[in-house]
């Protein structure tokens, strides 16, 4: 092949060395607009999974690397005015520069031309004339915006500042220094990249940034390759203390906005992107280094595995792309944590750490308990010492007192709607259904919404309250679950709004009825999507009719016995869809601005804290975000569960979207736990409401982690519980736990323990004559370079 690489960072490099690798007739080509000793930066971080990548396909390259390597496994955390150190993580970085030449080298040594301090000809010239152009030219690639319409990139500009820095203090271990100013947080990111220096990166919020006066320098124009060396003079003022008389290096160093690069594709006819070209991810969980070898190395090999260029690209992608989504996903949780870190200051070293620590939610109670059980077990004694009990069960088996009502336990099985009931009596099925959760283990089982008139229904098979027979059924499926177990059982009040009279969710979920259906209200005339029914905009007299509804629903609740009440104003129903602006376009003094789309549900609210008996509580579920332009986002539900707090509520369940069939979720694990932990710190915190995390919890690590982290109090998990009934009580079995926040119902006690297997109950021999060195096994490894011995006089 003959192969054009635009861009001579160290992933255009290392392509054009594995490819040479793999045939030495590619003719390779590499364009770099800058010398070859202009290096912006200072150390990149890798992984051992890439080192591992990198020593299987360029052993020359792997060795060179591993030569110039510092590493390392603690983690330093400076907060407060301590210091605290966490263990076993693995860590290898070395000089950028020297990357740089090494990976030149080769290339040389390989016979691929380079041409430095040099523009690349036009692509369309490059894609006419080679067989493959490579788009290797970084986060401001000119390869991207000149066939932004083939890529289709989004550019996510983020809300932080931050500068790249060096120093000549050689840093032990990876630092993060929390400092507390009077304009706000600011943090620092630091590593170990040689013997002689180390990376210094400066962190803040935008915000504090403008409050410090860093923004004198906003406008100036700095010439490629200058630095701003009126704020790197008072970044050495700043952090002092933290450099000990150390200096601080500037190398085209200039305040920046991190951008997370996104791209629709990859790759178009022969021309590709890779490395910060196609995709970004934010320097808390890595380096972007990092990512572009991973890309040259999988770019690489589809290339040798395929016979034609268009199926080796579209190999290229398919491989790369959710390695790189999940990449960005971590990154995206750790850089919002760090924009967010001055909601966390107020907590107590030990969890500010954890939470630190845990802010990707890659890493959870469980990794570390495995890399650091020292510090995991300093975690569980904080959490416990929090709450004031008496010795350490995991968090997740920890009692909680919400409102008046005593949980076991912090595990929740969500409302999950099961379309079985006749004419919204739930029959059998639901006693099963719910009866084996509460069976299970969870602290608190919550009904599906429970609809509170026939025309409120979701679907003929949703369940009600709007009668005495219904009451009655639920009365006798509470009973149940109160003569066997030690669960609590929620019931969920709702109303279907806009998204009502469809089929049961096997047959079309949100498809309308074909025949027999019901009118469709709503705050606005404005369906949920289309093909749906458009609603009819509520009157004045049937806002007071429906508010009536709810009322005598919740009193029928109380009198079937259930334990605490759930507002739902989440997911688009009829609540819901007057707190969305996409829902709601009322002109009424309950549409508008958030002050009066809130109106409606708090009125309903206010009914229902009058009519539910006062020591059970009462709480919220939100949609803490539309997931679409133009509709709430987290900082509208901030202010969502303000209100809803001031009127009593005594929790808030964090959920997110289903407002409108036009929302982009950003799926993934744990995906909605943010939304809490906003709301959580921002509001609830210092009121007292409890804070319930949903959406994608799906291991007892996750339960853990997040509520040690202080990220919600409680955690509601649905789909887990559907795969397992009894999840909770394995749960505790798998950690050994057994106590009263987790107790077997007699007649199961017998399968309380892990059953045997081939791996549990074959007994291994000793095969080893001397043991290992305690040593060689260490938790806390620090890099501390050789140093040359004194001369002596």
């Amino acid at each position: 092949m003959n192969i054009a690489i635009i861009g001579g960072g160290p992933g255009g490099l290392y392509l054009a060395a594995l490819m040479k690798q793999l045939d030495p007739a590619h003719e390779i080509t590499v364009w770099e607009r800058n010398a070859p000793d202009d290096t912006f930066g200072f150390g990149v971080v890798f992984s051992d999974e890439t080192l591992g990548g990198i020593e299987n396909a360029d052993t020359t390259v792997a060795r060179a690397m591993a030569r110039r390597f510092a590493r390392w496994t603690d983690i330093d955390i400076h907060y407060r005015g301590e210091s605290h150190t966490v263990g076993g993580q693995g860590f290898a970085a070395m000089s950028r520069e020297e990357l740089l030449r090494l990976l030149q080298e080769r290339c040389r040594d390989l016979g691929v031309t380079l041409r430095f301090s040099t523009l690349a000809p036009d692509t369309a010239r490059l894609c006419a004339s080679y067989d493959l152009v490579v788009g290797a030219d970084g986060v401001n690639s000119a390869v991207r915006a000149a066939h932004a319409d083939v890529f289709r990139p989004s550019l996510d500009r983020r809300h932080s500042k931050y500068m790249w820095l060096g120093t000549d203090r050689v840093f032990e271990a990876f630092q993060f220094f929390i400092k507390q100013t009077e304009w706000g947080v600011v943090q620092v990111h630091g590593y170990p990249y040689s013997d002689t220096g180390s990376t210094f990166i400066v962190e803040m919020h935008e915000d504090v940034w403008r409050r410090a006066g860093f923004d004198a320098t906003e406008g100036a124009g700095f010439p490629p390759g200058a630095s701003d060396e009126q704020a790197v003079a008072r970044v050495r003022e700043l952090f002092a203390d933290e450099l000990g008389g150390h200096q601080v290096f500037a190398n085209n160093s200039k305040w920046l906005n991190f951008t997370t690069v996104r791209n629709e594709r990859w790759h178009h006819g022969n021309l590709v992107l890779i490395g910060d070209a196609a995709h970004t991810a934010h320097f808390s969980i890595g380096s972007g280094t990092k990512l572009a070898m991973e890309d040259a190395l999988a770019l690489a090999a589809c290339l040798h595995e395929h016979p034609d260029t268009e199926g080796a690209l579209a190999a290229y992608e398919t491989e790369r792309r959710p390695v790189v989504e999940s990449t960005q996903r971590a990154a995206q949780g750790s850089l919002e944590w760090f924009e967010n870190i001055g909601m966390y200051v107020h907590q107590e070293p030990t969890q500010f750490c954890f939470n630190l620590l845990t802010r990707s939610r890659r890493i959870t109670y469980d990794n570390l308990r495995t890399r650091d059980p020292e510090f995991a077990d300093r975690v569980d004694m904080a959490f416990a010492a929090a709450q004031g009990l008496d010795g350490v069960a995991p968090a997740m088996f920890q009692p909680y007192r919400l409102g008046g009502l005593e949980l076991r336990n912090r595990v929740i099985v969500s409302p999950m709607d099961m379309y079985s009931a006749v004419d919204g009596v739930p029959g059998d099925f639901h006693l099963v259904h719910l009866g084996s959760k509460a069976m299970g283990g969870a602290g608190l089982v919550m009904t599906e919404m429970v609809c509170v008139s026939p025309e409120g229904r979701i679907t003929p098979g949703c369940t009600g309250l709007w009668n005495d027979e219904q009451r009655e059924s639920w009365r006798r499926i509470v009973s149940f679950v109160h003569e066997h177990g030690t669960a609590r059982i929620g019931l969920q009040l709702g109303h279907s709004g806009r998204k009502g009279s469809t089929r049961l969710m096997w047959e079309g979920m949100d498809d309308p009825l074909p025949e027999g259906n019901w009118e469709v209200v709503g705050p606005s005339p404005l369906p949920y999507g289309p093909g749906s029914a458009v609603p009819r905009e509520l009157t004045r007299a049937d806002l007071d009719r429906i508010a009536a509804d709810f009322v005598a629903a919740a009193r029928r609740g109380a009198e079937a016995g259930f334990d605490l009440l759930e507002l739902h104003c989440a997911h688009g129903y009829l609540l819901s869809s007057f707190l969305s602006p996409i829902a709601n376009h009322r002109t009424d003094e309950y549409g508008g601005p958030l002050e009066n789309r809130l109106r409606f549900p708090l009125e309903v609210f206010d009914a229902l804290r009058e009519a539910w008996p006062a020591e059970r509580p009462l709480i919220v579920r939100v949609s803490a975000t539309d997931w679409v332009p133009d509709g709430n986002t987290e900082h509208d539900a901030v202010e969502i569960a303000r209100a809803f707090i001031a009127h009593g509520a005594d929790a808030i369940d964090v959920s997110s979207g289903q407002v409108t069939k036009d929302e982009r979720p950003a799926f993934g694990r744990s995906y909605q736990t943010p939304f809490a932990d906003r709301i959580r710190h921002e509001v609830a915190a210092a009121t007292g409401a409890a804070v319930i995390a949903v959406g994608a919890i799906a291991s007892y690590d996750d339960v853990n982690s997040l509520l040690l982290a202080g990220r919600a109090d409680l955690c509601a998990v649905g789909r887990t519980h559907l795969y397992d009934p009894q999840w909770t009580l394995h749960a505790a079995a798998e950690q050994e736990y057994r106590g009263p926040g987790a107790e077997w119902p007699v007649q199961f006690r017998a399968g309380g323990r892990k059953p045997p297997a081939s791996r549990t109950d074959a007994v291994r021999p000793r095969l080893s004559l001397l043991r290992p060195d305690p040593a060689d096994q260490a938790v806390h490894q620090r890099w501390t370079p050789a140093r040359e011995p004194a001369p002596v006089s």
